[in-house]
């Protein structure tokens, strides 16, 4: 090959480089918002929110102070904050875990995430969705809602160092109709559990499951 045609070789496969790379954005202050259908590298802020559009596909997302949303059918890496909640809309896939301090977890239907879901203080909550991890919280209330498949358990943890502080309530747990829980469920503080009677779930440790066969578990 001529030195001229290598030289444009190599600056079409540079320019080509260029087009496909996947953006990083990173930031100290401030929000993340990317764009539908777009796709990034790791979104990170300290002071800030993201939010991840509707069809579009990053690598993992991060922050710090604020709360991380995802829009319908988008693809994301692993997802995790220490004070805000994570909120995913319908048929969102998550090639990682979902993790947040203090703030709520929400997957809505059609959720797919390749690892497990954790939070110290806030609810986590999935409906029709598919885990491949398990779930672990501290005080936080659990809601395994219709048509979901955990495959990793449940665990309620006790409170140890920094976080040695007794909820001022039982920790509510509920496996709605048609769940699934694979493997243990275990309590190791006291919660209230509800498990519809059409759901399946592995062995429970340190709490009676109360049965119930309406679309929602009991008030208390």
């Amino acid at each position: 090959m001529s030195p001229i045609r290598t030289a444009l070789f190599i600056a079409l496969a540079l320019s080509a480089g260029n087009v496909f790379a996947a953006e990083d954005i990173s930031k100290v202050n401030g929000g993340i918002h990317t764009e539908s259908g777009q796709t990034y590298g790791d979104l990170e802020t300290v002071n800030g929110s993201i939010h991840i559009a509707s069809g579009a596909t990053t690598d993992s997302a991060g922050t710090v102070n604020g709360g991380i949303s995802v829009g319908g059918k988008a693809v994301t890496g692993k997802l995790e904050t220490v004070n805000g909640g994570i909120k995913l809309e319908r048929d969102v896939t998550v090639n990682g875990g979902i993790e947040t301090v203090n703030g709520s977890i929400f997957v809505d239907r059609g959720g797919k995430v390749k690892d497990g879901v954790e939070t110290v203080n806030g609810a986590i909550g999935l409906v029709a969705t598919q885990l491949g991890g398990g779930i672990e919280t501290v005080r936080g209330d659990v809601t395994v809602g219709v048509d979901s498949h955990v495959a990793g358990g449940l665990r309620v943890q006790k409170s140890h160092g920094v976080f040695n502080i007794e909820p001022k309530r039982d920790p509510r747990i509920v496996i709605g109709p048609n769940a699934v829980v694979e493997g243990p469920l275990v309590f190791e503080r006291a919660v209230k559990l509800y498990v519809h009677k059409t759901a399946r779930i592995g062995a429970v440790t340190g709490a009676t499951a109360q049965s119930f066969d309406t679309p929602t578990a009991p008030a208390e």
